[in-house]
């Protein structure tokens, strides 16, 4: 690891803790919450990954982003360095609830966020490799989201060519995964909405310089 990926590396886990110490409305850290739901975005505010906690919204947001073993991680469907902002949905009135209520309250509340997040996304789809189980939509309580980094180093990390090859390169990884294994559907849905998004990044990259390269 080189010296300004180190860097970048404690900046991306130092963000995640100052998000998971953010305080709501009553003064309690949103990251304590044991059940939750959040929402991922990368720097074009594209929602990009959803999923539910029942471990607490710090711990499960901490795995997410700084722990290779997760599966979405290792299986190159989510890369931490396009996550820009977080957001996150705690569910306080869940402590204490039994299980049924509790499973029954964050799938209805998954797929909410998920719902919102495809008619949000450009693409209609975001990076999940397993279905959000269709169930009823739920009313959802109040929010928190949060940039991970500060603006000078969100600035560095978001220039569309860095972001054009980090991207080539999880793509890559991804279907010499899919290649070397067999693996469900869903992975291979990643994998092109993977490719939508390098296309059409690497398509306005391409008309933005040309825009300045007219007289």
């Amino acid at each position: 690891m080189t010296p300004k990926e180190s860097g970048e590396v404690r900046a991306l886990y130092a963000g995640v803790e100052r998000i998971m110490d953010t305080l709501d409305a009553e003064d309690r850290k949103v990251g304590g919450c044991e059940h939750g739901v959040y929402l991922f975005y990368d720097y074009d505010g594209e929602p990009i990954y959803v999923g539910q906690t029942r471990e607490s919204l710090r711990t499960r947001i901490r795995r997410h982003l700084t722990n290779q073993r997760t599966d979405a991680v290792a299986m190159r469907v989510l890369d931490p360095f396009e996550v820009a902002e977080i957001e996150m949905w705690p569910f306080w009135k869940l402590a204490g609830q039994p299980d049924t209520v509790v499973r029954d309250t964050l799938n209805r509340a998954e797929y909410t966020v998920y719902q919102r997040a495809i008619r949000a996304s450009a693409f209609s789809a975001i990076l999940n490799e397993a279905e959000v189980a269709p169930t009823e939509l739920i009313d959802l309580p109040a929010s928190t989201r949060a940039a991970l980094l500060p603006k000078a180093e969100r600035e560095s990390r978001e220039h569309p060519d860095i972001r054009l090859a980090r991207r080539a390169r999880t793509i890559a990884e991804l279907a010499r995964i899919i290649s070397e294994r067999k693996v469900k559907a869903g992975i291979r849905r990643t994998l092109w909405t993977q490719a939508m998004r390098l296309e059409h990044m690497a398509k306005e990259r391409f008309e933005q310089l040309q825009r300045k390269a007219k007289p």
